[in-house]
């Protein structure tokens, strides 16, 4: 490196993200993978395996007889997430995940590792512990003859003034009895479900009934007399 030079980093791909518009209302399990490896894709590289198979024409199974960096499509749930995964093949039994990488609706991100996130959280929890310390010193007091004390007076907020809702106009309320005249006509109510009549009874089950009143007024006329008990003097 030349003295006095400063080296570009790369950027961050875990910010960076891309697509095709004229690929997405296509895209599909069979071409996703020939749609990840389009040459202004950023997260491509052109000297993988899966370069080398689609130069000579093969098929995608050819990559498990070579060796080196490829990509995979690891998972899919159609039609608006796929996963593929770049790794590296030792053999055809042993590789090695290197990054995984996600389209959604046709936009390519790359999957943060597991560094990455711990980083991020670790981050975020350091940057609230911080604003929280700083906060807390704004209500530390001093004193010459007191020391240090605390002032933990909030200042109060200042009340919001509630707004006064607005009647509606003519023309508002003309609009929406229109739109539910069309909806109602439109989509009408289902009709009640029709009450089924009353059961009548029948003329056999008037006989009967009149045959049971006349046979329990007999069997009252039959029952014998009270028995008059003798007067005890």
């Amino acid at each position: 490196m030349m003295p006095g030079r400063v080296p570009i980093l790369p950027e961050n791909p875990l910010g960076l993200s891309w697509h095709d518009s004229n690929w997405i209302p296509i895209l599909n399990t069979s071409n996703v993978m020939e749609y990840f490896s389009e040459r202004s894709n950023p997260f491509y590289d052109r000297t993988c395996n899966n370069e080398i198979v689609k130069m000579q024409r093969l098929s995608l199974d050819q990559l498990n007889n070579m060796t080196g960096l490829e990509y995979i499509l690891l998972h899919v749930q159609e039609p608006i997430l796929y996963v593929i995964r770049k790794q590296h093949r030792h053999s055809v039994n042993h590789t090695i995940a290197i990054a995984d990488y996600y389209i959604i609706a046709g936009v390519i991100y790359q999957a943060p590792d597991l560094a990455s996130i711990l980083n991020s959280r670790l981050l975020s929890t350091i940057h609230h512990l911080q604003s929280a310390f700083e906060e807390s010193m704004s209500y530390s007091k001093y004193h010459p003859s007191k020391g240090y004390s605390w002032d933990l007076k909030v200042p109060e907020k200042p009340k919001k003034e509630t707004q006064r809702e607005e009647p509606s106009s003519l023309f508002q309320r003309q609009r929406v009895d229109m739109l539910l005249a069309e909806l109602t006509r439109k989509f009408p109510l289902p009709p009640p479900p029709p009450i089924p009549p009353a059961k009548q009874p029948t003329q056999d089950q008037d006989v009967k009934q009149e045959s049971r009143d006349k046979q329990e007024k007999t069997n009252e006329c039959m029952k014998p007399p009270p028995e008059k008990k003798p007067r005890l003097s």
